[in-house]
């Protein structure tokens, strides 16, 4: 993938940079703050932006409005957000916006290189991974929602599908039904959960940060 990293700690970029460069990932760009970051994205054209939640001149929140503009300006573009606290409240406006591939990981957790480097993968292909840390304060204790008690086994599997970031057509092909069905299975999981529709919400990820905080395990191979 062409990455592009910004982060104002110079060790921290670096060593992301040639962290993702060994990983076979081209690293278009490296910036230590986001003065020229929508100029860059432009003329550099990369397939994942990895932002710091608090970048120079301020060292507060300029990093995380980054991620935002760029989610309003170019959905289509994969973000990473790395981050030494949970900003909940623009955690919760990346969640909620329209956009593409997400990702809000915590710093301290980042302790697995591997794992690491398959969620910028992930990330990069059209998955939204948040780390559990992240889901807990957004969503409260890990307690049993009873909203989930509403749902069939049918629509949990498919829930659960969707927390791992499948498509409506890997979802219909691992249950062996046809889209209409998924769809309809989707359709009646965001109603269970009081997931109304508007223009702003992202019903999907929310349903997954859902079945997530709610502790149920993800959905592995054909669970037919």
């Amino acid at each position: 993938m062409r990455i592009l990293i910004c982060e104002d700690s110079v060790l921290l970029r670096e060593g992301l940079s040639r962290l993702l460069a060994d990983a076979g990932h081209d690293i278009v760009a490296a910036l230590p703050d986001a003065t020229d970051l929508e100029a860059t994205v432009a003329s550099a054209n990369p397939d994942l932006c990895i932002l710091d939640v608090r970048l120079p001149p301020t060292g507060t929140d300029e990093g995380i409005r980054a991620a935002l503009a760029l989610r309003r300006d170019r959905p289509e573009l994969p973000v990473l957000v790395l981050s030494q606290y949970v900003e909940e409240r623009y955690a919760s406006e990346l969640i909620a916006g329209r956009g593409g591939a997400l990702g809000y990981l915590l710093k301290d957790r980042v302790a697995d290189v591997a794992e690491f480097l398959e969620t910028v993968e992930a990330i990069g292909s059209g998955a939204t991974i948040f780390d559990p840390e992240v889901v807990a304060q957004l969503l409260g204790r890990r307690t049993r929602d009873e909203r989930m008690q509403r749902l069939t086994d049918r629509e949990s599997t498919v829930l659960a599908l969707i927390a791992e970031g499948r498509s409506n057509q890997a979802i219909a092909r691992t249950l062996h039904v046809s889209e209409g069905s998924v769809e309809k299975h989707i359709t009646a999981v965001f109603q269970k959960l009081d997931l109304e529709q508007d223009e702003a919400g992202n019903r999907r990820v929310l349903a997954a940060l859902a079945h997530i905080a709610h502790g149920a395990p993800t959905q592995t191979g054909d669970p037919s």
